[in-house]
């Protein structure tokens, strides 16, 4: 059945009106298709704009003022996320955070800015003095700091292992090579992310905090060449790295034909002037 219970607010043309579609479980299939197709029929007869509000019902409970009460509170509160939501509503918040002081991490226009450790800062102080040819960066979620991970001095044909295949993390290398003959040191920050296999919390921090790491390596003064992502070591040849740092030029520009005119266009004719 269809129930009208009359409310105590009021619009412009009256009263406003709940309206209850009662439909119990044990009722037919039959019943419950002729109900569901008639309500709209009935809320049109009965003036629409009356009708403040609807409520499906199929048990007693759901017909009390607690199960009405219920039902509003459905209607207001957020709906339901899914987990990928959560975690970026999670990185919404976190990045909007403004408490800022000394052992914190602080948001700019490019990006969120974690301290970095002072094994760190010391590190990129040596790299700078040529005392290590590489460094590998990890960001603590629970201090928000970017910590070093490893200082050594790696063979390029080796640098692919260094790279996780399960979490992200900031690489610095100095690629020793000649170009065009000349011998060149240039060094190359590298952001490794492997895809999926990290959260959506990990990405979205990680790309957050690279340029505001990458100005603080600068101000230790250890310049960047190039910067780099990547999702897998297996990118990081010779090979790679010199395209990267040194991209080939297409000197011999192809000239584009003139286009041809249509064929039998026929013999040209003149016009005698008046």
């Amino acid at each position: 059945c269809y129930i009208l219970f009359r409310l105590d607010t009021k619009n412009p043309l009256g009263y406003d009106w709940l309206l209850i579609s009662w439909t119990p479980d044990s009722a037919s299939v039959r019943f419950k298709m002729l109900y569901a197709s008639t309500k709209a029929t009935l809320k049109n007869e009965f003036g629409t704009s009356h009708i403040k509000d609807e409520l499906h019902a199929t048990t007693m409970d759901e017909v009390t003022y607690a199960g009405y009460t219920k039902h509003i509170e459905a209607l207001i509160a957020p709906a339901p996320l899914t987990m990928r939501e959560e975690e970026l509503k999670e990185i919404r918040e976190t990045e909007t955070h403004v408490d800022i002081n000394t052992n914190t991490r602080q948001q700019t226009l490019s990006g969120v800015a974690f301290p970095i450790t002072e094994s760190a800062t010391q590190a990129i102080r040596d790299m700078a003095k040529n005392s290590y040819n590489y460094l590998q960066f990890k960001i603590e979620f629970a201090e928000e700091k970017i910590h070093l991970v490893k200082a050594a001095n790696v063979d390029l044909s080796n640098l692919k292992n260094e790279v996780p295949e399960d979490s992200a993390r900031y690489h610095l290398y100095n690629f020793k090579h000649t170009h065009e003959g000349d011998y060149t040191e240039s060094i190359v920050f590298i952001y490794s992310m492997p895809g999926y296999n990290c959260s959506i919390k990990e990405r979205m921090l990680y790309s957050s905090c690279k340029a505001p790491f990458l100005e603080t390596i600068q101000n230790l003064e250890l310049h960047v060449s190039k910067k780099l992502e990547v999702d897998s070591g297996s990118e990081l040849t010779e090979e790679f790295l010199q395209d990267e740092l040194h991209p080939k030029k297409n000197l011999h520009r192809p000239l584009f034909a003139k286009p041809k005119g249509p064929p039998n266009r026929g013999a040209k004719r003149l016009t005698k002037p008046n």
